[in-house]
């Protein structure tokens, strides 16, 4: 793929780059270069044959069930109690692991230049403080490359992005409006134009600890040629808006505080966050960048390293974000994740003899653990939760033994989790969060059965997550200090 692409700038009177438009071949370099590229691992189209293969299992599974009830019933039964049994041992093994990452930073005699890549799309009112907090990072200004990504039909926005650019060294590109309408397209064209040696992702609503950038350098300088990703932790800081915004906050903790980390330990694949990823640049641009096809091009990108056999780490400074904090928002933001894990997992499997030969057998079984099962608890939290409550109210035990058994040491493992995550984060807003847990799990089954109809329907539609909605505690703050 080129990584070249021609602009017209424009500047402050210092010379600094202010704005940029993209022409009309980045644009469409950026939206469709990476399909052109790499096809089979593109997630612009389903293969009819994978379909085919699909409703071919179903249709064995409805027959088998017809013909051969107890047998079938049986064997779904142990195959269950196997997986979320695994499931919950990773969890547990999460959990355990309660050493806080090491924070190392890096202090070298010549500063590489570091990308800081923003797409932003109807966030104006957000703008400022983003830049504010770009203005903190401890890193040296003259070797920072800070671009807005911003969109040519979003007005507002694009007028914030420039009023910020008078007073913050950022760079504010201007994109034509084109589909696809994603993320990923937005940061292809950035990274056409990015300088650094390193880059990273950060949303509009993302406020990185000072020394992030510090850190993810002492990870590269330290770490193998191979390790081409680190990944801060997500935080949430306005956990207390809502009963979901807790439960929200306290499924990050878990997730990045302790089962990333378990899994950088072990060196095996790992799904990256939505932002706050840092990677070497040659590195990122050498597997084609992002995906625009895919809605959660994040997680893409990191099991695409891991086919390329490269590593993923994680760092200590946390970025902190905004959780949503109506469910409605809850809603169409997890049914986008979970569209675009099934994309994932969809391109992964289009050749599984290829992926687990690439990614080698370790990764593959790690890959199908998180992403897979991940996938599959999501279709299974709400008739799992009825077959409990159906279990423990009236006389019919549709559970037995074991599989009581499971839902008790799964409930226990949640909560284990949370007050580690707690003891971590120092956020004990967790704990309040595990009390509940099991009612927030299954609404995630609401959303996994819109994600089919959206994969169905509209592939690549981008639902977008408004922010600032509401108050924010800042962390990074002296006073909250």
């Amino acid at each position: 793929m080129a990584w070249m692409a021609g602009a017209s700038e424009e500047r402050r009177r210092d010379g600094a780059p202010v704005g940029a438009a993209v022409a009309a071949d980045a644009v469409e370099a950026g939206a469709s270069g990476f399909h052109r590229a790499f096809p089979q691992r593109s997630a612009k189209r389903l293969h009819v044959l994978q379909a085919l293969w699909l409703l071919a299992l179903l249709a064995g599974l409805i027959w088998a069930s017809v013909h051969y009830p107890r047998p079938t019933q049986t064997a779904i039964h142990f195959l269950g109690l196997f997986l979320f049994s695994a499931m919950i041992f990773t969890r547990f093994l999460a959990a355990a692991q309660i050493t806080p990452i090491p924070m190392r930073l890096a202090s070298p005699a010549s500063w590489p230049t570091y990308t800081v890549l923003c797409p932003l799309y109807r966030e104006a009112t957000l703008v400022e403080p983003l830049a504010q907090a770009l203005a903190r990072l401890d890193y040296p200004r003259e070797a920072l490359d800070m671009k807005f990504l911003v969109e040519s039909d979003d007005p507002d926005t694009v007028e914030a992005a420039h009023r910020a650019a008078q007073h913050y060294p950022v760079e504010v590109i201007v994109i034509p409006a084109a589909k696809p309408r994603t993320k990923p397209k937005a940061l292809n064209i950035g990274l056409t134009r990015a300088r650094g040696q390193f880059i990273t992702v950060y949303d509009a609503e993302d406020r990185p600890h000072p020394q992030q950038l510090r850190a993810a350098l002492a990870a590269f300088e330290s770490g193998s040629p191979a390790l081409a990703c680190v990944q801060a932790p997500l935080a949430i800081d306005n956990a207390d808006a809502s009963w979901i915004a807790r439960q929200f906050a306290a499924e990050y903790a878990i997730q990045f505080q302790e089962i990333l980390p378990l899994l950088a330990r072990l060196g095996v694949a790992l799904p990256l966050g939505g932002s706050s990823n840092h990677f070497r640049t040659d590195t990122l641009r050498s597997v084609g960048g992002w995906d625009p096809y895919n809605v959660t091009e994040d997680a893409d990108v990191g099991y695409r390293l891991a086919r390329e056999r490269m590593q993923i780490g994680v760092i200590a400074p946390p970025t902190y974000e905004e959780a949503p904090v109506r469910f409605g928002a809850w809603l169409n933001q997890r049914t986008r994740w979970i569209k675009g894990h099934l994309q994932t997992w969809l391109v992964l499997m289009r050749n599984p003899f290829r992926t687990a030969h690439e990614m080698g057998l370790r990764n593959f079984l790690a890959m199908q653990l998180i992403l897979g099962g991940g996938l599959l608890a999501a279709f299974a939290h709400a008739p799992f939760a009825c077959v409990v409550a159906i279990s423990l109210l009236s006389p019919y035990d549709l559970l037995g033994p074991a599989g009581l058994l499971l839902a008790s040491t799964g409930f226990c493992v949640a909560a284990l989790a949370a007050l580690t995550a707690s003891a971590l984060s120092g956020n004990f807003s967790h704990l309040r969060a595990a009390l509940t847990m099991p009612f927030y799990w299954p609404l995630s089954s609401l959303a996994a059965v819109r994600a089919v109809f959206e994969l169905l329907a509209r592939p690549h539609h981008w639902s977008k997550t408004a922010h600032g909605v509401s108050a924010r505690r800042d962390y990074l703050s002296p006073s909250s200090a």
